[in-house]
């Protein structure tokens, strides 16, 4: 029976972060959570997905709400927690799978069969990507680019001691723009499959 195994990939947007989880997810045959994973907290629930997908990844805003017995009057953070606690439980049961984003290199840090990742790119490569994903020209890819980085980097770091992006926080950082997707999943498997090897024989 295979080990557990349980990869988590922060990424800047642009950098194809989401892509390259998307394939190591079909290499190692493993679920891939991102924007899913609340369709499956919806459905536990009983709520509707579009109203907590409303307040994905967004950062707590420290000075307008407050946490009485638990319950925070903040959507954002609720929602926050409800999908770190989804992702606890997942891991706790053994599952494997692969996580884009939502703090997990620091809410599942206690588990020793995860593997964190941070993918970043150069922004010019970043930018080309994003006029070509999202039809934009160069001076609103810029804008768009900035924009969703902050909003991450405010999302990451309302929840986690670590900060977004550096390197110190994750197992590996690599950035995609050097070799392209392709070939920078296949040195990420190579990098996890050699780590899954290391902890084996500890």
């Amino acid at each position: 029976m295979e080990s557990q195994l349980i990869i988590s990939v922060g990424r800047e947007f642009g950098s194809a972060g989401h892509e390259i989880a998307e394939e190591l997810a079909k290499h190692y045959g493993i679920d891939l959570l991102d924007h899913n994973l609340l369709d499956e907290i919806a459905m536990e629930k009983q709520v509707d997905s579009e109203s907590l997908k409303n307040h994905d990844e967004k950062h707590k805003n420290k000075l307008f709400h407050r946490t009485v017995r638990g319950f925070s009057s903040s959507p954002e953070e609720n929602v926050s927690l409800l999908q770190f606690q989804y992702l606890r439980n997942k891991a706790s049961k053994g599952d494997s799978f692969v996580v884009v984003g939502r703090c997990s290199e620091s809410v599942l840090k206690e588990y020793d069969c995860m593997i964190s990742i941070f993918v970043l790119g150069d922004r010019d490569t970043k930018r080309q990507r994003i006029m070509e994903l999202y039809d934009l020209n160069e001076q609103m890819a810029d804008r768009f680019m900035t924009e969703k980085d902050m909003k991450r980097k405010h999302y990451h770091n309302s929840y986690c001691e670590g900060k977004w992006g550096d390197s110190r926080n994750y197992g590996l950082s690599i950035n995609s723009s050097t070799l392209g997707v392709e070939k920078t999943v296949k040195l990420l498997v190579d990098y996890i499959d050699m780590m899954r090897e290391c902890k084996k024989n500890k």
